[in-house]
Order: C-alpha cells, then sequence, then structure tokens
C-alpha cells in the first residue's frame, strides 16, 4: 500500500510484528471430602495464579463452580472467603467425570481449554463412573496444550494411581505430579512454566 500511495516510487516497507501472548492456565480444584487437608493450600496456589494473569478457576466436587472473579482479590485471606461463600459444596462427594463433561460442553469447547494448560487437582477417587471420567479425559486431552494432574497422595510411600478414577485418567494426562506441600506445589508451577513458556501468536494482550 504504501509503494501504491508514493505512485511505485521506494519506500520503507511497513511490518507488523507479532505479539506472543502466555497460553491459559485453567485449574480444576478439587473440594470433596477427601481433599479437605489440602483443598485451603490448593486455592491459594490458585489465587496466586489468578493475580498473574491468564488464569481460570473452577473447583469440582459434586458441582462445578467458577471462582476466578472470587479469586482476583488482592488480598489471599478475602479471596477466601469470596470462595467459601460462592462454593456450596464443600467436603461432599466426588463426581470428576460428570463435572469434566459440564465443564467441556460449557466452557472448554468454547475456546477456555482449547490451547490451554489445563491442571486439576485432586486425589483422583470418584463415585462416579471411571469411564465416563476416561471418555471425558480424552476429550480434554484432544483440547489442550498440556493437561497436568496434581494428585496430593503420589508423594506417599508405595503409592500406585490404583483408584478406578485415577487409573481412568491417567492415559489423557501429559504431567502426574505431587500436590501435598509448597515444595510440591512449586515444582507444579514450575511444570506450568515450562508449558506456558511455548507462548501462542496473537495480536495482542487479549488475541483481539
Amino acid at each position: 500500500r504504501e509503494l501504491l500511495r508514493r505512485g511505485g516510487e521506494p519506500a520503507l516497507l511497513r511490518r507488523h510484528a507479532r505479539v506472543a501472548r502466555p497460553r491459559r492456565v485453567v485449574l480444576l480444584v478439587d473440594v470433596s471430602g477427601s481433599m479437605g487437608p489440602y483443598a485451603d493450600a490448593l486455592l491459594r496456589f490458585a489465587h496466586a495464579a489468578v493475580r498473574a494473569g491468564r488464569t481460570e478457576v473452577f473447583t469440582v466436587g459434586t458441582r462445578l463452580t467458577r471462582v476466578t472473579r472470587e479469586l482476583s482479590h488482592r488480598d489471599p485471606d478475602l479471596a477466601m472467603a469470596e470462595v467459601a461463600a460462592a462454593v456450596p459444596d464443600w467436603r461432599g462427594g466426588t463426581r470428576l467425570g460428570e463435572l469434566l463433561r459440564e465443564f467441556l460442553n460449557r466452557w472448554g469447547q468454547r475456546g477456555m481449554a482449547r490451547g490451554a494448560i489445563v491442571v486439576l487437582l485432586s486425589d483422583g477417587w470418584e463415585r462416579g463412573d471411571p469411564e465416563l471420567l476416561g471418555r471425558q479425559m480424552r476429550r480434554l486431552h484432544a483440547l489442550a496444550h498440556q493437561v497436568v494432574w496434581a494428585n496430593p497422595r503420589k508423594a506417599r510411600p508405595g503409592y500406585a494411581p490404583l483408584a478406578a478414577g485415577m487409573a481412568a485418567a491417567l492415559p489423557s494426562v501429559d504431567s502426574f505430579v505431587a500436590g501435598h506441600s509448597l515444595a510440591a506445589l512449586e515444582r507444579l508451577a514450575a511444570v506450568v512454566r515450562g508449558a506456558r513458556d511455548g507462548a501462542v501468536p496473537g495480536k495482542g494482550a487479549d488475541g483481539a
């Protein structure tokens, strides 16, 4: 266009540099009864991730609850209080397969999971159909850039992923890590950063 405007005379060519934007991170935090000892620490980890930007957080138990807005508060204690008020199924059962299907149907295929790093923070205990969980994990794996599973029980001596839900999910997991301590969460953060460094091209910070 610049050459045409100048009637073919030499001109400085303008080039559009594409801006690399970090991949979205989606955290699915299990708040069921078996995760009671770990849920607070995992949600504080999620709070730090939200504050860092481009992160979505959902809690899973017997219901799926989006808590990104609640975790956006600067004060972590206020954020935890907001999450506690928003989540109706603390320390209840676990329906991972059904809720993962709900997430994919409602949010994932609309773009939230596509090309994202999806992290499930759960011990893998499933009261529902493990085959359903396996199918939904395969759907998730096909959409996401990477699927990471952080299991607090993984660090226990002699642990093996024998629970039906965990065994069904594991073939669709790219990174299987522990999630029982601050050091384990630091390693989890390093795994997420490593996956996120494969930035995706975009036109700006929002990809608009």
